[in-house]
């Protein structure tokens, strides 16, 4: 008796383990599916599901805020999907929100992605339909990722061209890799950029000097171009210098005139200057005549030496000397 009492004791903690694992078990399997949460029913129509199946996640803003309560053909080969959003998490969720299909992790399940909505929009009722993000499916990657790979083949053949046409010394990069000769010159060139660098730097500290110079007060060139009274003096004297020069230049016109007038009566035979320089007989005729004048004057000197020592002009000229001698004396 005792032994069949204490088996029915086991069997019954049995049991009553067996229904605790089962309760907790169905809770927690609610709670992460959200069975006995208050929700609202809202569905997205895809094209391509991508292998996304019913009890899987809606997540938004990296949050997990529903599950997949069913997954039909829409037609059109398209493919309705109804979400069970918890109450309190659709007021986050706007009409004009849209949907996409993502996976959970790397290689983890699929799951629907809400995104986007503007804050202006009402949030989403029961019933309403979500719009959808098309993304490419497996096979359009696939082509893609095959056209890249084609891509990256031409281009990788085009660096293995190049780089044998470096290494053959061909081109202006392989005769800079190949060529001393090349690089010399390179070098030399750039060290003659390098010198006329330095002389520009130089020329520009000059020329900064010489405008700060220009900016010194009391300099000349800071007068000659601020101080107005200098730069119309100036401008009057140039001015001058101007008019100096008119006048020089007609000075020289009249001297060049005058010139031309002696040189022209200097060759012309029948003016007095040229008849001098070219008519021998009358060159003959002014020397007889100077030669009389002369001896003219010569014997005029004779007859006033006379003419001094006559005994009726003598008292004069004693007269004269006497008054003479006394005025240079009073001197």
């Amino acid at each position: 008796m005792i032994t069949n009492n204490k088996r029915a004791i086991i069997v019954g903690i049995f049991i009553f383990l067996g229904i605790a694992i089962f309760i907790i078990t169905v809770l927690t399997l609610g709670s992460q599916h959200k069975t006995f949460e208050k929700s609202i029913t809202i569905s997205a129509v895809f094209d391509d599901v991508n292998g996304l199946q019913k009890g899987n996640n809606v997540w938004f803003s990296g949050v997990k805020i529903g599950t997949i309560k069913k997954i039909s053909l829409a037609g059109n080969s398209r493919v309705n999907v109804i979400m069970n959003i918890e109450e309190h998490s659709h007021q986050f969720i706007r009409k004009n929100a849209k949907a996409k299909i993502s996976t959970d992790g790397l290689i983890g399940n699929k799951i629907v992605v809400i995104y986007g909505g503007s804050p202006q929009t009402p949030e989403v009722e029961t019933g309403d339909v979500l719009g959808i993000d098309k993304l490419p499916t497996t096979d359009e990657m696939m082509n893609t990722l095959a056209k890249n790979n084609d891509n990256f083949l031409e281009i990788t053949n085009g660096f293995k061209v190049i780089s044998k046409r470096l290494v053959d010394g061909q081109g202006t990069i392989g005769k800079l890799m190949t060529d001393e000769t090349l690089v010399n010159n390179l070098d030399a060139t750039a060290n003659t950029l390098k010198r006329t660098s330095l002389n520009l730097e130089k020329v520009s500290s000059n020329v900064a000097a010489y405008t700060a110079k220009l900016s010194s007060q009391g300099s000349l060139a800071n007068d000659l171009i601020t101080d107005t009274v200098i730069f119309n003096k100036l401008r009057s004297t140039v001015q001058q210098l101007q008019q100096v020069a008119e006048t020089s230049k007609s000075i020289m016109d009249n001297l060049k005139t005058s010139t031309n007038t002696f040189n022209e009566g200097l060759n012309n035979k029948n003016a007095p200057v040229g008849m001098l320089l070219h008519d021998e007989q009358a060159a003959t005729n002014i020397k007889i005549t100077l030669k009389n004048l002369q001896a003219g004057t010569k014997k005029l000197d004779e007859d006033l030496e006379a003419l001094q020592h006559n005994f009726l002009l003598r008292g004069f000229f004693r007269k004269k000397a006497r008054n003479e001698k006394a005025d240079s004396t009073k001197d």
